[in-house]
């Protein structure tokens, strides 16, 4: 057996552990979403009806499956709560990650331009806040924002105001939160597109006659498209989802609908509105997922 032959064999085997995964971990439990979202609520347990019971046979799964209905979707269609709620994640996440961008992006670029030594100190910097706990970090947050919290009492202490600012249960606050959780997501993926970048080209861009500012927007952002593209999507997706932030942060007047999604799951026991509201945000947050897919292909293409 050629040594090429005897290598391809362990490969088509490491190959297959992505999609048993995906298989197990993503479309199974999506399956079970997605038949429960096509459910009807019922006081019962679980708390919907038709329950699959293999063991009466196939008629009574034939039977099931002619009880699911769309009407829990034509719901969320309907009802201002849950268009408003899904607006609101969308406007808040886009926000968010465009306020990480113009924070990541700076950051990870001076990171790139260190020294070889320093780089991977910076990068322990960065990666600090993940030593401790997301849920403690935002309680952190509470205490910093509060209205006798040590936010208030700097300001106050530089004549800066002249009464302590609101600032729990406001955006500001929500904001405040999403982008100090989310900004290592944005400034990792950037800097290692800028780290990649060969120092050859800017030099060249040099020779021929480019300023700094014309390098860097000819040559290095460019270039770093696609980590660009990465830390949108790792700040992006889970931001859409997010809820324990808004939930603590932020005013109740508008929820996000992470947080209607646990109202129905939670409060109200509607498991299918609730199923229902996560299969419509799964589908749209494939839709950056597949452009992101896309544009990479075409560079890729270009490439070749």
């Amino acid at each position: 057996m050629s040594g090429r032959r005897l290598f391809s064999v362990p490969a088509r085997r490491a190959s297959v552990a992505p999609f048993l995964w995906m298989l197990l971990f993503f479309l199974l439990p999506f399956g079970f979403v997605l038949k429960i979202s096509l459910s009807h609520t019922a006081i019962s347990q679980p708390p919907y009806l038709p329950v699959f019971d293999p063991a009466e046979g196939m008629a009574a799964i034939k039977a099931a499956f002619s009880a699911l209905s769309l009407e829990n979707f034509r719901l969320l269609a309907s009802d201002h709560l849950y268009i408003l709620s899904y607006l609101r994640s969308i406007t808040v996440a886009l926000i968010s990650t465009a306020i990480l961008f113009a924070i990541g992006y700076p950051v990870a670029y001076g990171m790139s331009r260190l020294p070889t030594r320093w780089q991977p100190i910076a990068m322990i910097l960065v990666i600090v806040p993940f030593w401790t706990s997301f849920l403690i970090r935002v309680y952190a947050w509470i205490n910093i924002l509060q209205h006798d919290g040590i936010l208030n009492k700097t300001l106050l202490a530089l004549h800066l105001v002249s009464t302590p600012v609101v600032w729990l249960s406001t955006d500001t606050a929500m904001y405040v939160g999403i982008v100090y959780s989310y900004l290592p997501f944005m400034i990792l993926p950037l800097y290692a597109a800028l780290a990649k970048i060969d120092s050859a080209l800017l030099e060249a861009a040099a020779d021929l006659g480019s300023s700094r500012l014309t390098t860097f927007w000819l040559v290095t952002f460019p270039l770093s498209l696609p980590g660009v593209g990465a830390g949108a999507l790792l700040c992006f997706i889970p931001i859409v989802g997010e809820f324990v932030i808004p939930d603590l942060l932020a005013g109740s007047n508008s929820p996000m609908i992470g947080q209607t999604l646990w109202l129905e799951f939670f409060t109200n026991r509607d498991w299918p509105v609730a199923s229902a509201i996560a299969v419509v945000m799964l589908v749209l947050l494939l839709a950056p997922l597949l452009v992101y897919d896309r544009l990479q292909r075409r560079q890729l293409e270009g490439r070749r």
